[in-house]
C-alpha cells in the first residue's frame, strides 16, 4: 500500500492506493486562508500539520497500517519561515500573496541572473520576493530566519525530523539554478535578502520513522482506543524501522 498526502490551498487531501493502483482509502480535512490586508493570503503551518493528521486518521487504520511508503505534494511557492528550533515565526505566505511587487521590481533592477539562472520573471507569486518583503517589512523576524520551507517539506520536516525538497518545487523558489540542478551560488551573493537559508544542498530525502510519522500512520482516530492505538503505534515503529534499515542497506 502506498499512501499520498497534498497540501493544497484549501485542504489537505490523503489516498491510499494498492501496488496495482486502485483506490482503498482517503480522507480530506479543510484549510481556510488568511487575508488580513488587500494581496495578502497567509495560512499558519500548524494548520497543515493538524489537517494532515486529520486527512490521514481519517482513512480506516488496517488499511493505514499497511502502507509501506509515502509520497507528498503541495501548493508550491509559500515561505515557511522557521528559526533556530524549526518553529514557525510567523504565518506563511502563500503562492498567491500579491504583496511583494515592489521588491519583485527591484530585485529585477539588482539580480538580473533570476531569469537567466532562475529561468523565470521575478513575481510575487515565487518565494525569494516573499522573503525580500520580510527583510524590509518585518526586519525583527527576518534576523531570526534560520531555515525557509515550502508547505509540503514543512509537513515532511513534522513527518520524518527532516529538511529537504525536490527538484520541481526548488525550481519555484527563484533561489535555483535550473539548467544547473542546484542552489545558485550567484542569487546568494548578489543580495543579501535573496539567499535561502535552506539552501545549502538538494537531496532526496531517506526513509524513517519518528514518533509523529508512526502515529500517524498506526494510531486510532478514537481516543477511546489509546491502549490499542499505543500498542499500534510500537508495532508500527518497528515495522518502520525493519524498512528502513532494509532501505540503507540496499
Amino acid at each position: 500500500m502506498f499512501l499520498g498526502i497534498d497540501i493544497g490551498t484549501s485542504g489537505v487531501k490523503a489516498v491510499v492506493l494498492d501496488t496495482h493502483g486502485a483506490v482503498v482509502g482517503q480522507g480530506v480535512a479543510a484549510l481556510s486562508v488568511q487575508r488580513p490586508y488587500p494581496l495578502w493570503s497567509e495560512q499558519d503551518p500548524e494548520d497543515w500539520w493538524k489537517a494532515t493528521s486529520a486527512a490521514v486518521l481519517a482513512i480506516d487504520p488496517q488499511v493505514r497500517r499497511a502502507v509501506r511508503g509515502i509520497g507528498l505534494a503541495g501548493q508550491m511557492h509559500g515561505a515557511t519561515l522557521l528559526g533556530a528550533d524549526d518553529r514557525p515565526l510567523r504565518p506563511a505566505i502563500l503562492w498567491n500573496d500579491g504583496r511583494s511587487f515592489a521588491e519583485c521590481a527591484a530585485l529585477e533592477a539588482t539580480t538580473p541572473e533570476f531569469r537567466t539562472l532562475g529561468g523565470n520573471i521575478v513575481m510575487p507569486g515565487f518565494t525569494a520576493p516573499k522573503l525580500e518583503w520580510v527583510r524590509r517589512h518585518e526586519p525583527e523576524i527576518f534576523a531570526q530566519v534560520a531555515t525557509v520551507l515550502l508547505p509540503k517539506d514543512y509537513v515532511r520536516l513534522r513527518m520524518t525530523g527532516e529538511k529537504a525538497s525536490d527538484m520541481s518545487d526548488s525550481a519555484g523558489t527563484l533561489w535555483l539554478d535550473v539548467g544547473g540542478r542546484r542552489w545558485s551560488d550567484t542569487f546568494s551573493v548578489s543580495s543579501q535578502s535573496t539567499t535561502c537559508p535552506a539552501a545549502s544542498s538538494w537531496r532526496r530525502s531517506r526513509s524513517v520513522a519518528p514518533r509523529s510519522l508512526a502515529s500517524l500512520l498506526f494510531r486510532s482516530a478514537h481516543a477511546r482506543r489509546g491502549g490499542q492505538a499505543a500498542q499500534g503505534e510500537q508495532a508500527g515503529q518497528a515495522a518502520m524501522g525493519r524498512a528502513q534499515a532494509k532501505a540503507g542497506a540496499v
